[in-house]
């Protein structure tokens, strides 16, 4: 069946549905993602709708909590020697994967090793610690090269989640995607009732014991599941899933159009609030490996031709008042590493004539470039369509690809040039928690093995390094200050502005946690 025509039949089964049927199944929710899960392995990306998948078939370590401060999640506690670099965790009693097997610390120390081969703040973690054991199966211990305070904030973070699985699963290459989905998180995954690009379906796993204190915030404290299925439909199409929400076939939708939210806005049954406070940050990521953009000089005029006011005028022009910030630089404006240094670069008016001079003086020899554009996600459809018209008004030999967002996410994997499948600009919005230190900032790892662009800059990973050992506040932010001056030099993406998106959800439903969209502690009102 062609995934169309799944779609089509599926929404007409819901929407004809009587409504005693509806009652019989109140403990399913009904949610409208994002886009489709194309990619189930957390690690592999750092795709925020595999990052949801994750918290609902997985547990960490630890968990982040309102204020970004990491808790103990698997972990009933640590201890810290008195130098800083042995570091003891404990896992708590209860943790059984789905398969019916306890968690053990062997597991952790696996899934820990697989995830900081991918994740930036997982490989300073790395680089920084000389063994990881498990010598009973309640610990695991960290013998550091150095004191490294952030050991907890690491393994909280929710950027390429650190989930724990069965060490068998984990010892999968890293580079290689792990499809069988065992976790020991409140939620299962149901394989069978999968069907790429339309339908994915969760089941309560009754074997999962919460944490018994601690806040129930973002990705820490009590993970309770009050309904017994979480059942995913893909909706490409904004009004279709517009019409479906609102008709109340469905409970949730995640990030609605910023054109449709005042329709939404108005219709007493939703609520249509922002959730995620962090804002999102609009980004056009460059594959540096390929010509043209091996060259920092052609990297560097394409930033200096971005008019950020313009793509956020072509994402939120129907809802200005979740248009946060038009002067972005590396890090989230207000946040202790924020800094102006070079962001007057992106600002104003740009004469397409003298920078079509200029990509020519830069070296650019009329080279085909490929933009992987998600034209089913429209935020993202909307600044992938400003970028290939600035691109191609100042020069360049562009092909413009059409996808859905979860071939976006496959593609991007390439490291092929573009003639073998690879690709040379993908645009896409990065949550700010992704971009308020160089601990998350995945955009700035620079040793070729960090996110999708493969950048290489010497200088920016010898600040990143001091970053982590600055003594105070003040040493960080001079470095903040030293890194943002050197991405201008060598930048490997182009920060496009940032807004607040909202998300939209029946006012039945009460306990939905701030941040990204978690499903625990969420019921429907009088169950």
């Amino acid at each position: 069946m062609r995934r169309r025509d799944f779609l089509s039949t599926a929404l007409a089964g819901t929407l004809a549905a009587p409504s005693i049927a509806r009652a019989a199944a109140a403990s399913v929710l009904k949610y409208i993602p994002q886009s489709d899960l194309a990619t189930l392995d957390p690690p592999f990306t750092t795709a925020s709708v595999t990052r949801e998948h994750a918290f609902l078939v997985f547990d960490t370590l630890y968990g982040m909590d309102n204020s970004f401060q990491a808790q103990p999640q698997m972990v009933a506690g640590h201890t810290v020697s008195d130098d800083g670099r042995l570091w003891e965790l404990t896992l708590r009693d209860g943790l059984r994967f789905h398969d019916g097997t306890p968690v053990l610390a062997r597991d952790a120390v696996a899934s820990i090793q697989r995830w900081w081969q991918r994740d930036a703040f997982g490989g300073v973690l790395k680089a920084r610690t000389d063994e990881i054991s498990a010598p009973t199966d309640k610990l695991i211990r960290l013998r550091l090269n150095k004191p490294f305070a952030l050991v907890p904030d690491a393994l909280a973070v929710i950027i390429s989640v650190p989930v724990i699985m069965p060490e068998r699963l984990a010892r999968t290459d890293p580079f290689k995607q792990v499809t069988e989905m065992v976790g020991s998180g409140p939620y299962r995954f149901v394989a069978a009732e999968r069907v790429p690009g339309a339908r994915v379906v969760y089941e309560k796993f009754d074997g999962y014991v919460p944490r018994a204190d601690g806040p129930p915030e973002y990705g820490a404290g009590p993970k309770r599941a009050y309904f017994d299925r979480i059942e995913w439909t893909v909706i490409p199409d904004p009004a279709t899933a517009m019409s479906a929400l609102v008709s109340g076939e469905f409970d949730w939708w995640e990030n609605p159009p910023l054109d449709l939210v005042p329709v939404l806005r108005r219709n007493r049954d939703l609520a249509v609030v922002v959730k995620d406070r962090t804002t999102q940050n609009a980004v056009l990521r460059f594959n540096t490996l390929f010509p043209p953009f091996d060259s920092p000089a052609i990297r560097r005029l394409v930033v200096s031709a971005i008019d950020q006011q313009d793509f956020m005028q072509a994402v939120g022009g129907a809802t200005p008042d979740l248009l946060v910030q038009q002067k972005v630089g590396l890090f989230v404006p207000g946040t202790p590493m924020a800094s102006d240094v070079g962001v007057e670069v992106m600002q104003g008016a740009k004469d397409p004539d003298r920078l079509r001079r200029e990509l020519a003086q830069a070296g650019y020899q009329g080279e085909k470039i490929v933009i992987l554009a998600a034209t089913d996600t429209p935020s993202i459809n909307a600044i992938a369509q400003v970028g290939n018209d600035l691109l191609r008004r100042i020069g360049f030999n562009v092909e413009f690809q059409a996808l859905d967002w979860g071939t976006v996410q496959q593609r991007r994997a390439s490291r092929q040039p573009i003639d073998k499948g690879g690709w040379s600009i993908f645009f896409s919005f990065q949550t700010s928690t992704q971009n308020t230190t160089p601990a998350a900032a995945i955009g700035l790892r620079a040793d070729g093995n960090g996110w999708y662009g493969w950048p290489t800059d010497p200088d920016m990973e010898r600040l990143r390094e001091a970053w982590f050992d600055a003594p105070d506040l003040a040493a960080q932010q001079r470095l903040a200050r030293d890194m943002q001056a050197q991405f201008w030099r060598n930048p490997s993406y182009a920060p496009l502005g940032m807004l607040s998106q909202p998300t939209a959800f029946r006012t039945s439903l009460t306990g939905i946690r701030e941040g990204l969209p978690q499903f625990y502690g969420v019921r429907r009102a009088g169950t």
